[in-house]
């Protein structure tokens, strides 16, 4: 149902950054029903997998079967995480609808995630970039650490604008911004945006919170009224960041859904269809947990 309420877009991210840190074995089944489900809750874009080495994240091993395995609906793009040609290979062969590249605002925590500096993951990612939009597919460009990293400390945000200069300058039509782990508070998103602004809108940008110290939507709220429309979110607040210690899942998909809509905004996806099938997943991977012990 539409309205004339302003709109704000929810990408979900449960299937890649919700699960990817999850020690047993989901089958690949399993993530296909789930994708399934949550295509038919309206989002319009679902995040499904990562093209990485199943040496580096052995949960997304099956990421070409399972991008080829959903059903696909009109209106939702099926994105997934690629880290290199490689990987940008695979993802093309499963047909990838957009692509998102990864890259740190710290030294410290590149290094841990990407084993290369931050020049040199730019360096990696550049062909990437190139030639996804020479195949007219869009890019999403992931900047993490904004606010504080697990080695490096406290985040200038001159250090998160220059990352994002540069991915500008790639060619990446989207910039997501992350709180890998889960530590903004309204005002440190303020002054984030703040920064920010100097090149980009906050309007044309996507903010990726995690909820380890329960500030998540708070932050969301706060970057409404900064002019954010785009967030990411993952259903029942599934995942956390294999290479940040400590830090808690992504905020939950139906949390930020009905925070928006009390704001006064509308998501175009069906909460209960979300609720639904973060309470199913749930239920598979205790399933999953019990078979392995």
């Amino acid at each position: 149902m539409t309205t004339d309420r302003p709109k704000v877009r929810i990408t979900e991210v449960g299937p890649r950054d919700g699960l990817q840190n999850e020690s047993v074995r989901i089958p690949t089944a399993t993530k296909i029903q789930f994708v399934d489900q949550l295509s038919a809750a309206g989002f319009p874009e679902i995040e499904v997998t990562s093209f990485v080495s199943a040496k580096w994240v052995p949960q997304l091993g099956d990421a070409s079967e399972v991008m080829r395995g959903i059903t696909r609906r009109t209106g939702t793009i099926y994105s997934a995480l690629v880290p290199n040609e490689r990987g940008l290979e695979d993802a093309l062969e499963a047909c990838v609808d957009k692509v998102s590249v990864f890259v740190s605002a710290t030294e410290g925590f590149s290094t841990r995630n990407t084993n290369g500096s931050v020049d040199e993951v730019l360096a990696r990612i550049a062909p990437v970039v190139s030639r996804a939009k020479a195949t007219g597919k869009p890019v999403r460009g992931y900047v993490s650490c904004i606010i504080r990293c697990p080695y490096d400390g406290p985040v200038d945000p001159a250090q998160v604008v220059a990352v994002c200069a540069r991915l500008l300058e790639m060619g990446v039509d989207e910039i997501d911004l992350g709180d890998t782990i889960g530590v903004a508070d309204a005002d440190s998103i303020s002054r984030l945006y703040q920064a920010i602004a100097r090149i980009i809108e906050p309007s044309k940008t996507t903010l990726h919170l995690h909820d380890t110290h329960g500030q998540a939507i708070t932050c969301a709220l706060r970057a409404l009224e900064i002019g954010v429309r785009s967030f990411d979110s993952s259903v029942a607040g599934l995942g956390g960041c294999p290479y940040a210690p400590g830090s808690a899942g992504n905020v939950a998909t139906e949390t930020l859904a009905r925070a928006m809509v009390s704001a006064g905004f509308d998501t175009n996806i069906d909460i209960q269809r979300v609720s639904d099938a973060g309470l199913w997943m749930r239920q598979q991977l205790a399933l999953s947990r019990a078979a392995s012990s």
